[in-house]
């Protein structure tokens, strides 16, 4: 393939731009703001979990603080009843006052134990409460680190992209005046080695795979017309010539 000298350094152009072009999607991508903001909404969505586990279990304890009260106040009034049936004197047989007496009893001690549960619960309730509260906090404590992070993520890309877009605008001005063929050969070689399609020949040494050229390759490429489109035997990229080859 043959080129003119001055396309052939235009395509050392061309590879800078889309070098430039490659260094800026890897700053994108390697953002600390990515990992910061992708571990903050690991910890969001672990505290809403404890979150809503503890708003189900205060409302849980609530529940059955509400069947336990009601539990209590049934005893109550059962044994309401019998006291007022025992001040009454309604009851004259001795053994109905005494199995009324005995009730009443049985009920104060159930009323009493009932009572400790309503209490047992009613501090799990606040318990609960309080754990629920403290995780409310976290919550907004990590969605507004999140929103900072997030900012400051978006800020930097935005900032990124802006670049990126004016380095494309040059780079299609800069491709444009390279040979089809040419540039077609650069792209295919560029996928090939790792965005590196063209190198600089600078002081016998390939500038792509950084290897010194041999003696005989060296002589070949003396040889070369200026126009000629050489590659790099070591690395098979495109070696452009410059004043610096060395030659």
């Amino acid at each position: 393939m043959n080129a003119a000298s001055a396309d052939q350094i235009r395509l050392l152009d061309v590879q800078g731009l889309d070098v430039r072009l490659q260094q800026l999607a890897y700053k994108r991508k390697s953002l600390p703001e990515h990992a910061e903001v992708e571990s903050l909404t690991r910890d969001l969505a672990q505290l809403r979990d404890l979150h809503v586990a503890a708003q189900t279990e205060e409302s849980d304890c609530a529940r059955e603080q509400t069947k336990a009260e009601q539990d209590v106040d049934q005893v109550r009034q059962r044994a309401a009843r019998d006291q007022q049936r025992l001040d009454s004197g309604a009851v004259s047989s001795p053994k109905d006052l005494e199995n009324l007496q005995r009730e009443i009893a049985s009920l104060a001690k159930r009323q009493g134990d009932l009572e400790d549960v309503v209490l047992e619960v009613m501090e799990r309730r606040e318990s609960a409460q309080e754990r629920a509260a403290e995780l409310a906090e976290r919550v907004t404590s990590v969605q507004s680190r999140i929103d900072d992070a997030t900012g400051r993520r978006d800020a930097a890309c935005a900032e990124i992209d802006g670049e990126a877009a004016t380095v494309t605008k040059e780079r299609a001005v800069v491709a444009g005046a390279v040979p089809a063929d040419l540039l077609k050969l650069y792209e295919k070689l560029r996928e090939q080695h790792g965005g590196i399609g063209a190198a600089k020949l600078y002081a016998r040494s390939c500038q792509g795979c950084r290897q010194e050229l041999a003696i005989t390759e060296l002589n070949e490429i003396r040889q070369a017309a200026p126009d000629t489109v050489v590659r790099c035997e070591n690395c098979r990229r495109i070696l452009v010539r410059t004043a610096e080859s060395g030659l």
